[in-house]
């Protein structure tokens, strides 16, 4: 794994760049905005970790340009800033997470392996497979032409598969991702939820959607679809 930090501060930025090294992680050091502008043009990462107070180009305004440019890299900012109105402004800038400094950098890997196994950013409105659309904005959902009216954690759940589509998925993932926790393993609640959810999707429906894979999880794929 490849990342990027863009870190002025010269104590937190060797801090960091050699606890991700000592990691296992590939690291490139920018201490500028400038130069970090210049990292992720040339080479593609990972992670980018990103302090807002930088010279040359503040943190926000290079993030603002790498979602404009459609770069769905992950990224986690760093500030000594710890408002909620600084953290909304991060977020809504199209950070994916935040940190406040001073941190540990125990903390540092958990927010990077959490962000690892996000799925990435999509910039489209709409989620689509097959005759299952979902839009984001409007939270409609509808299956041909009919809605389907779901609770918000169902919402959440089948983003979480459209996003992931064709692709197997253990319950302790999906209770990761959908309940924001470190899940218990032996919770049936995945379960519990994947079943309100078929019956949603697919009951009526000559093409089942949502799979069970036997002893790993679930799958949302078209019948047939052995990818």
């Amino acid at each position: 794994m490849r990342i990027l930090l863009v870190e002025d501060e010269p104590g937190i930025a060797q801090f960091i760049n050699q606890g991700l090294k000592e990691t296992g992680y590939g690291v490139d050091l920018a201490i500028d905005g400038l130069e970090g502008k210049r990292y992720i043009e040339s080479v593609e990462y990972d992670i980018i970790i990103l302090d807002i107070m930088l010279p040359k180009i503040d943190g926000l305004t290079l993030l603002g340009e790498i979602r404009a440019k459609k770069n769905v890299t992950p990224v986690l900012l760093l500030t000594a800033k710890d408002s909620i109105e600084d953290r909304v402004k991060g977020l809504n800038g199209g950070a994916d997470d935040y940190l406040v400094k001073p941190f540990a950098f125990s903390e540092l890997l958990a927010r990077i392996r959490a962000l690892q196994r996000r799925p990435p950013l999509q910039f489209s409105t709409i989620l689509q497979l097959e005759d299952l659309k979902m839009n984001l904005v409007t939270r409609e959902v509808k299956r041909g032409d009919k809605i389907i009216d779901l609770s918000p954690l169902e919402f959440k759940l089948l983003e979480y598969l459209l996003r992931n589509a064709n692709q197997v998925l253990t319950r302790t993932q999906i209770g990761e991702q959908v309940w924001d926790l470190d899940f218990y393993t032996n919770s049936n609640v995945v379960d519990v939820y994947i079943g309100y959810l078929r019956r949603k999707i697919d009951r009526g429906f000559d093409n089942q959607l949502l799979h069970t894979i036997r002893g790993v999880g679930y799958c949302l794929k078209p019948e047939g679809n052995e990818n």
